[in-house]
């Protein structure tokens, strides 16, 4: 089984978490640490928006890291991981 990599954002509402959206990072594990290390995040574990890193073992998933954010920090985050992902998958056809 290939192990893959991916963002996941969620938040927080009176009945848990939701997820509403993912980023596919691929099945490099330090191009995702790299990735995941760049983002904002807050010093309160209070802030209602997570970010995850996630990988999926056996098909299934496991939380790597947490991050807590303002929307602000997700926007910035957003952007950032858009940008990432762009210039790698535009490297890989160069290659």
């Amino acid at each position: 089984m290939k192990t893959q990599f991916y963002i996941l954002l969620s938040l927080k509402t009176a009945h848990g978490f939701v997820n509403y959206g993912q980023y596919f990072l691929g099945d490099d594990r330090q191009i995702a640490d790299e990735l995941f290390s760049q983002l904002k995040s807050g010093k309160d574990f209070n802030l209602p928006l997570h970010i995850d890193l996630m990988e999926t073992v056996n098909e299934l998933p496991v939380q790597i890291k947490t991050i807590y954010c303002s929307l602000e920090d997700v926007g910035a985050n957003c952007k950032l991981i858009t940008r990432e992902l762009f210039r790698l998958k535009n490297l890989e056809e160069i290659t």
